[in-house]
């Protein structure tokens, strides 16, 4: 069977509460032999961190997304950085960055918290992983700002040329989701260009489902999904886009 790896869902999303045993169990049984499951605030950390230690095969971040940041505080630094530094189930710090198409925060409290994360990210010595909208400037510029050495992923890619081109430069990871599979998508340059060891792909889930799943929930399993949709825009196999993407989340992540 092949093997696949999802970099970037949400398993602690509600729309998981019902049957979130199911969905990991499934995501093992159709070939996902890991994944990352992503925090959203201090708190929801915590619960991401419960269910690494759950469940073989989960890992986790640390971090506060930028729909959050009106409600972050210096304590809540503390708690993601004390999360990171002290289990080894924590893998990234994020997801971070800026989002300014719902402007849920001000936007300099995102920018202020995405600095936060970039410099934690490079006091622990864990990538960091950072959403973007509508702000390809205001990233490129936090990235060319950030500490020297720091690792990191633009996740779920749909564009963004000065962002795209300074993570080039950082030697920075870019990561797909099932957007890659839509009609629509209009990043096909820029995911040939990525470098094949740094690429990612991933679900989102449950946003974001791939053809021909779109319209329903997102789950891990539909990873598979994602890989078919980049195999076909690179002109590859599936067999050697599904390697290749898992031993990159394995040196992305520094999971053995």
């Amino acid at each position: 069977m092949t093997e696949y790896f999802d970099s970037h869902c949400h398993l602690t999303a509600a729309a998981f509460r019902d049957d979130r045993e199911a969905v990991v169990h499934r995501a093992m049984e159709a070939g996902v032999k890991g994944l990352v499951t992503i925090a959203s605030s201090a708190i929801d950390a915590e619960v991401t961190l419960k269910l690494a230690k759950k469940y073989d095969g989960v890992w986790c971040t640390a971090g506060v997304h930028p729909h959050e940041a009106s409600d972050a505080s210096g304590a809540d630094i503390l708690l993601l950085r004390d999360l990171a530094r002290e289990n080894p189930e924590v893998v990234a710090i994020g997801e971070t960055g800026l989002d300014f198409y719902y402007d849920n925060s001000p936007r300099r409290l995102q920018m202020g918290l995405f600095e936060e994360h970039l410099a934690l990210g490079a006091e622990i010595g864990l990538p960091v992983v950072v959403h973007a909208r509508e702000a390809d400037d205001e990233v490129a510029e936090l990235l060319r700002l950030m500490p020297a050495g720091t690792a990191g992923v633009l996740h779920c890619f749909t564009g963004g040329p000065q962002a795209f081109e300074e993570a080039m430069r950082s030697d920075w990871y870019i990561s797909f989701s099932g957007i890659v599979s839509f009609k629509n998508f209009d990043a096909v340059s820029f995911l040939q260009e990525v470098p094949f060891d740094r690429l990612l792909v991933e679900t989102d889930s449950p946003y974001l489902a791939p053809v021909p799943c779109r319209g329903r929930r997102n789950e891990p399993a539909y990873v598979a999904h994602v890989v078919e949709a980049v195999a076909e825009h690179l002109g590859s196999n599936v067999d050697a886009v599904a390697q290749q993407t898992t031993d990159n989340a394995h040196r992305f992540y520094g999971i053995g």
